[in-house]
């Protein structure tokens, strides 16, 4: 199923392909915390940005793999490189204006990252 998704003003938007039934991971980590971050993580071959390329701004911390991008208009933050699947985007449900048919929100300790990245790697690989 094709989502279309945007920032809040609208200035980027973009378009994912994923299932009907969404399965987001709601991580404890004090980014996602703090910015209500809802992961759907997809092969960047199912991620396309439609508009908004220059209104992007990026923040990356810590080891500087993740690319945490963000409007430069409102600040909102509807999709990024992880660092867990740099191969592929993760995209914030909320950030969705396609709404899924099912929605099923999975707890992601990421508080302790280190020894739990391991359970997304196989988010980014597309099915065979």
């Amino acid at each position: 199923m094709k989502y279309l998704g945007s920032c809040h003003c609208g200035a980027i938007q973009f378009e994912v392909d994923a299932p009907e039934h969404i399965y987001a991971e709601e991580c404890n980590c004090s980014i996602c915390a703090k910015s209500g971050y809802l992961h759907l993580i997809v092969p960047l071959s199912r991620f396309k940005l439609l508009q908004g390329r220059d209104n992007i701004s990026s923040y990356s911390f810590n080891t500087g793999v993740a690319k945490h991008t963000f409007c430069k208009t409102c600040g909102v933050k509807p999709f990024y490189t992880p660092r867990s699947n740099p191969d592929g985007m993760d995209v914030n449900v909320r950030c969705l204006d396609t709404k899924p048919g099912e929605l099923t929100i999975n707890a992601f300790d990421g508080v302790n990252w280190e020894e739990n990245a391991q359970k997304l790697v196989h988010l980014s690989k597309a099915p065979d």
